[in-house]
């Protein structure tokens, strides 16, 4: 007697998700990747020297400048706050840092006799522990950010302030704070270290550029913390649902306290790398910054109401940024032009990633 086979198990009503909701197109992040590679290819013809390895270089090194920051604001946007003080506080840490070197460096002040003495000929000044002074000043800076960022945090999480308001207040606090202590001049590394200072924030290993390392670096490291750690899920957390993130146990405080402080942290150590390459810490350094920084993480896709970003998303948005910079130099066109496509390229980016919500 045969037993009637059964007929296999379909799932006809289950229909596939569309294209556009499927792969690299299922994120914002993914359409400005696509954009990018698209415009990489329209500079090439544009120009002869976009892709030389001296313009690449180039490249690298310019959208790293900002890329560290982008990468620090993007915790913050993720938990749906904003930090506007990014551009100030990488001039504070910078000229805290030059300042620093400047002073332990100089025999005879009350600090610079515990590191460094005057050679034999009365006139060279030798460091008693080589490296000692770049360590202590690059601290100084970056215990300056991580004070600033404290300062955010507890406004924002503990009374309750607004992001908005309160980084925007911190923006001109640490910009004043800048020109009291330089008198409006700029500062500059000085010392027996400060050959030590310019090869790590300007030098290159094997042909790669200093920041640029220090940015995948620090990419990566973000990437292992806000997908494999608690902290990183506590901070998605927080920008999907505060409420009910703070009802499941997470201590709403802390995360948001800790996420400005690692944002003005990253200011601050991409502002000391800037002066590397500047060669000074101006008291206008990195004045409107803070714009780029933001445009980058919401063009890459971070969500400025929270819930989403990466830091995927902050390195092509700053990508994008430096090619249109870079592409426009050598197309010659008008570089007063940069910041009108950065514009238009902000609103469409969100704009086709509210198309493409509706759609699904």
């Amino acid at each position: 007697m045969s037993v009637p086979m059964e007929s296999p198990v379909t799932f006809s009503n289950v229909s596939q998700a569309k294209w556009w909701r499927r792969g690299i197109f299922a994120t914002q992040t993914g359409y400005v990747t696509v954009a990018l590679i698209l415009l990489v290819v329209v500079m090439n013809f544009a120009s002869p020297y976009f892709l030389t390895e001296g313009n690449i270089q180039n490249m690298a090194k310019n959208f790293s400048f900002i890329a560290i920051a982008t990468l620090g604001i993007t915790f913050v946007i993720i938990t749906g706050g904003i930090d506007l003080s990014v551009g100030s506080m990488m001039c504070f840490s910078a000229m805290v840092t030059s300042m620093v070197m400047t002073e332990l460096s100089t025999p005879g002040t009350a600090g610079g006799a515990w590191f460094v003495h005057l050679a034999t000929d009365g006139k060279t000044v030798l460091a008693n522990v080589p490296g000692l002074v770049l360590l202590i000043s690059i601290l100084s800076g970056l215990i300056a950010a991580l004070i600033v960022g404290l300062i955010n945090g507890f406004c924002v999480a503990v009374l309750g302030l607004s992001s908005f308001v309160t980084t925007l207040g911190m923006l001109s606090i640490v910009r004043g704070l800048a020109y009291v202590v330089s008198n409006g001049r700029g500062s500059f590394p000085g010392g027996p270290d400060a050959e030590y200072f310019y090869a790590l924030t300007s030098g290159d290993v094997y042909g790669l550029p200093a920041p640029f390392i220090y940015l995948m670096i620090l990419a990566l490291v973000m990437a292992v913390v806000l997908h494999h750690s608690t902290f990183g899920r506590h901070v998605f957390a927080l920008g999907g649902n505060e409420k009910a993130a703070e009802q499941t146990g997470i201590s709403v405080v802390r995360v948001k306290i800790e996420v400005y402080v690692i944002c003005a942290l990253a200011a601050g150590l991409q502002g000391i790398i800037i002066s590397g390459w500047l060669g000074s810490a101006p008291a206008n350094m990195a004045t409107s910054y803070e714009l780029n920084v933001i445009a980058a993480a919401v063009i890459g896709g971070a969500n400025l109401a929270g819930g989403i970003g990466g830091p995927l998303g902050a390195i092509v948005g700053c990508v994008l940024l430096e090619v249109i910079r870079n592409g426009l130099v050598l197309a010659q066109v008008n570089s007063y032009w940069q910041q009108t496509l950065v514009g238009v390229i902000i609103i469409a980016a969100v704009l086709v990633d509210r198309i493409r919500s509706r759609l699904s």
